[in-house]
């Protein structure tokens, strides 16, 4: 018989070789977790049965409501990994379970997980893959696509809910992106509005799915804004990136706000005018003219440019020179705004987020698949824009 040694007796390397691993010991964790999580479960589900029948287990009383039936194995996944779980039944037909839903086969935290690992990026084929050390279980594309498609009613209601008639100033611009449909693969126009409230605070008012730019499409999206509550009772200005159908239907909608060019499709416009070897002399020298402390000195130094340019590119000249009073309008507001709403980039920004999640695709299996990612990544960027900007806007006289 081997002697047991004392602590005292042993050596530094025997004490060493007693510690488990970080491998089995979290290994041990899990299971015991896991074990503990299948135990609490089923306890709550046999005093949910006791509940209802009025007793326990082989105990004959007067107010018993019903019979015990024996009961059959559930697989459930969990946070915690994969649970057998033994269900309780009666003879006679029950309401569902309030512990474990009818037919579930996984807990609601696990869909959650599923469905923001789908978002974050990851292709349906690989969300099981990267969970299933996790879970237990590698759930299918089709799983998982089942479980995004959840979306769908949150999306409704994110189209329908009522809007607050407190916004400052109003960023309107169109996003392409690329949709299957039964006929093939065409590029759908995503139309996008996008609110600045006093306090600096932003956010991503709506979206809508449209195959053109056209005056009439951008009058239904305006009018639904109207109709929900954004009346603009306290719109200073409405930035646009100068599509002539926008600017007919807000001459509809908000025929009383100012509007503000882009600067920023405004310059590309003018880039594409100029011969390659003096765009980014031109240009340099054009983002000066809105770099002007009022709008008096802007229109100097537009004239100093156009004078300077007018001989090597007549036509990119032209083309600044007809929206110049557009362009200035952010000076009636502000200072500190000014560089906000001179252009339409904060959307551009916004849908950068979008462009990543969805550069994996080639293109969305349909419409509905469009909107719940568009609307899963402005509802993220709207979480994190409760807070108010780093500039302090100030407040309406």
């Amino acid at each position: 018989m081997a002697k047991v040694k004392t602590l005292t007796e042993r050596t530094i390397a025997e004490r060493f070789g007693e510690i488990k691993d970080e491998e089995s010991l979290w290994g041990e964790i899990s299971e015991q977790t896991r074990l503990l999580a299948k135990r609490i479960l089923e306890s709550a589900l046999e005093e949910e049965l006791t509940l209802r029948l009025q007793a326990t287990r082989y105990r004959r009383t007067e107010v018993r409501l019903g019979w015990r039936n024996g009961g059959y194995g559930r697989r459930l996944v969990s946070r915690w990994g994969l649970l057998d779980v033994w269900m309780p039944r009666a003879r006679q037909a029950l309401p569902p379970s309030q512990v474990l839903g009818r037919f579930q086969r996984r807990q609601p935290a696990v869909d959650d997980l599923l469905r923001q690992a789908f978002l974050r990026g990851i292709s349906t084929r690989e969300v099981g893959e990267v969970l299933e050390p996790v879970l237990g279980e590698c759930p299918s594309a089709q799983t998982v696509s089942r479980v995004a498609q959840a979306l769908d009613a949150e999306v409704r209601r994110f189209h329908w809910r009522r809007l607050d008639d407190d916004l400052r100033y109003l960023l309107l611009d169109g996003i392409t992106m690329t949709v299957k449909h039964p006929g093939g693969v065409s590029k759908k126009l995503v139309l996008v509005a996008y609110g600045i409230r006093p306090d600096g605070s932003r956010v991503l008012l709506d979206f809508r799915l449209a195959t053109a730019e056209s005056a009439a499409q951008w009058e239904a999206f305006l009018e639904d804004l109207f109709r929900r509550g954004l009346e603009g009772s306290h719109l200073r200005l409405i930035t646009t990136d100068g599509c002539p159908g926008l600017h007919a239907a807000l001459a509809i909608v908000y025929p009383r706000v100012l509007r503000q060019r882009c600067w920023a499709h405004k310059l590309r416009n003018v880039a594409a005018k100029l011969p390659r070897q003096h765009q980014a002399a031109c240009l340099r020298s054009a983002k000066g003219i809105y770099g002007a402390d009022h709008a008096r000195q802007a229109g100097q130094r537009f004239r100093r440019w156009a004078d300077e340019w007018r001989a090597v590119a007549p036509k990119a000249v032209a083309c600044l020179e007809q929206d110049l009073e557009e362009l200035l309008v952010f000076y009636a507001c502000p200072e500190p705004d000014w560089r906000t709403i001179r252009t339409t980039n904060a959307i551009e920004r916004a849908f950068r987020e979008v462009r990543r999640r969805t550069r994996p695709m080639s293109c969305f299996q349909n419409t509905p698949s469009c909107e719940r990612i568009i609307y899963a990544v402005i509802s993220h960027l709207n979480q994190r824009w409760s807070k108010p900007l780093p500039v302090a806007f100030p407040q309406a006289s």
